[in-house]
């Protein structure tokens, strides 16, 4: 069964949606530029409230190293999601400094983006439409072939994500900006999308 990582939750009522819907994975997102962002104290209260289960992922652009280790060794989250320009070099100097999961970010625009991503050193590669949490779509079919398991964003909604899962067959599908309204995480939206995700492999049993 694909995997749900539920980005860029901010508040309590977010991580209690959270805990209530058990998804693999949440986002805390450090990137200051981005309206999710988080300070590490602000993160590590959420952490606290969080569901032992519920694997929690920091969102990074450009961060030192350091910075990201300190976070990783503290347990506020478990795997650094690197979007900015970090490149192979940063990702091996990153894995000297902790033994966390590192997952890559790609903006897939043509196929050679994707052969790209999947030749990273990643532990695992996230295929997006932009920067992250910009609501579109790319086009999948330059998925076509891939064989390495990646997480799919990009534009994923309730209203999407069961032609995404009929189209593809990602590891994990992450969504951000489909499940919120005005800006802040919908607690409805959370709760249709998760289902939507199994309900899709209940029918296809």
């Amino acid at each position: 069964m694909t995997k749900i990582k539920l980005c860029g939750l901010s508040r309590l009522c977010d991580i209690e949606t959270a805990n209530e819907l058990l998804p693999e994975y949440i986002g805390f997102v450090f990137a200051p530029k981005s309206r999710r962002f988080l300070l590490p104290e602000q993160a590590a209260k959420l952490k606290k409230q969080l569901h032992p289960s519920i694997h929690a992922v920091g969102v990074f652009v450009n961060e030192s190293p350091e910075t990201i280790a300190d976070l990783l060794q503290r347990q506020i989250i478990h795997a650094a999601q690197l979007h900015g320009d970090e490149d192979e070099n940063y990702i091996r100097h990153l894995r000297t400094l902790t033994a966390q999961p590192v997952i890559k970010a790609f903006r897939i625009e043509t196929k050679n983006d994707a052969i790209a991503a999947e030749q990273s050193a990643a532990d695992y590669i996230l295929l997006d439409s932009g920067n992250g949490g910009t609501g579109n779509t790319f086009d999948w079919k330059l998925l076509s072939g891939l064989k390495r398991p990646y997480f799919l964003a990009g534009g994923l909604s309730p209203d999407n994500i069961s032609l995404a899962l009929n189209t593809l067959r990602p590891y994990a599908v992450d969504v951000s900006s489909g499940i919120e309204t005005d800006g802040k995480k919908d607690m409805v939206k959370m709760r249709t999308f998760v289902r939507a995700v199994r309900k899709h492999f209940s029918d296809t049993l």
